[in-house]
């Protein structure tokens, strides 16, 4: 086990869940209850990364963060170092490629929060942003808490955005699934088949704690008392 990749693969996907709570809780929270006609085009564009290839979002972040464009050269200007190949890109690109492990989640238990309360509250006198925090995420903390479980697990697995935006760097972007391909590459059996082995363990531990979290809420009966 490369437990120098391990460490950068829970520091990322930590910084990510982290980042990606406090981005999707607003975002999905917007999409559930914005009365906009064309939030679906946003809705698009948070899943597309479900679907959309790795190494295509991978690209896009490479040109858009690159020295030639604006955004990158303005972002070398300012931090003096430019984004692709750091860890500051792989945090970026990881915020980007597990948006909708963060955000669809959010909005499905915000959605199956009962309105009447909210509408009761207001009533009551309690302005939008109290009732938010006193009623609705009190009601939708097993939908954040498998929000962060989804983002982590998601992030600490990734291979082909991290590979394209961080390339393979020691200490610095070579993550646990980086070094789980290049023991592959060198014919490194043992250390592949124990590395592989703890991402499969982990992975299920954290699926079994969502569907956990599922089927107790749905036992419970929602979110709606």
């Amino acid at each position: 086990m490369n437990w120098e990749a391990l460490r950068l693969s829970i520091e990322l996907a930590s910084l990510t869940s982290a980042l990606l709570l406090l981005l999707g809780i607003p975002l999905a929270h917007w999409l559930t209850t914005s009365p906009w006609r064309w939030k679906f085009l946003i809705e698009a564009v948070v899943s597309l990364p479900i679907v959309l290839p790795p190494t295509v979002l991978g690209f896009y972040l490479l040109v858009a963060f690159g020295r030639n464009s604006p955004l990158g050269a303005l972002y070398e200007k300012v931090v003096g170092t430019t984004l692709p190949f750091t860890f500051g890109g792989l945090l970026v690109a990881s915020v980007l490629y597990s948006l909708p492990f963060a955000v669809q989640p959010l909005a499905t238990v915000f959605a199956g929060v009962n309105p009447r309360l909210v509408q009761n509250s207001w009533v009551l006198g309690e302005s939008r942003w109290r009732t938010f925090l006193r009623i609705v995420l009190p009601l939708s903390r097993k939908g954040i808490v498998t929000a962060l479980i989804l983002t982590f697990a998601h992030t600490l697995g990734e291979f082909g955005v991290v590979l394209m935006v961080g390339g393979n760097i020691p200490g610095s972007t070579r993550t646990l699934s980086i070094d789980l391909y290049d023991q592959v590459q060198a014919l490194n059996q043992q250390a592949a088949a124990e590395t592989a082995l703890f991402l499969l363990v982990l992975s299920f531990l954290f699926l079994s704690v969502v569907t956990y979290l599922n089927r107790k809420e749905g036992a419970s009966g929602g979110t709606d008392c």
